[in-house]
């Protein structure tokens, strides 16, 4: 077999503290510290200037489009067209801020709503029977 030697290395960590323990003198911390630009928030400043702006601007260019067609108006022929058309316009904008559902909340919107006809549909058809039996009674007797 072979012969094995165990070395151990010094610890300086070790051998500082032993050497302040005799002294009595305090042991001196250190600590470091470092400073990180949080360029997180930064850059959600910026962002949030850059959609302000935006926004103002969409504003803007929404203002001087309105300004100009205040001035001309459509020929009371052409009305009823326009006011289709805008109302074409503004139905695809709602469209598109439709946040539709999933296929699954799809599926249990369905069975929900079958299990609402079936319970409501077995509702009347008792108050039919309920009904039915009871106008027998009263006419049944004359």
């Amino acid at each position: 077999m072979a012969n094995i030697t165990r070395i151990k290395a010094k610890d300086d960590k070790a051998s500082s503290k032993k050497e302040t323990k005799k002294s009595d003198e305090p042991a001196e911390i250190t600590r470091k510290v470092t400073v990180k630009a949080k360029n997180s928030e930064n850059k959600k400043v910026r962002a949030k200037d850059r959609k302000e702006a935006k926004k103002l601007e969409k504003a803007e260019k929404k203002a001087a489009r309105k300004a100009a067609r205040e001035g001309k108006k459509p020929f009371i022929l052409f009305r009823p067209f326009v006011a289709f058309g805008h109302y074409i316009r503004d139905s695809f904008r709602e469209v598109r801020q439709v946040r539709w559902p999933d296929r699954k909340a799809t599926w249990k919107l369905v069975f929900s709503v079958i299990v609402y006809v079936v319970v409501i549909a077995v509702f009347i058809m008792l108050l039919d029977m309920l009904f039915t039996y009871l106008f027998n009674l009263i006419y049944g007797g004359l």
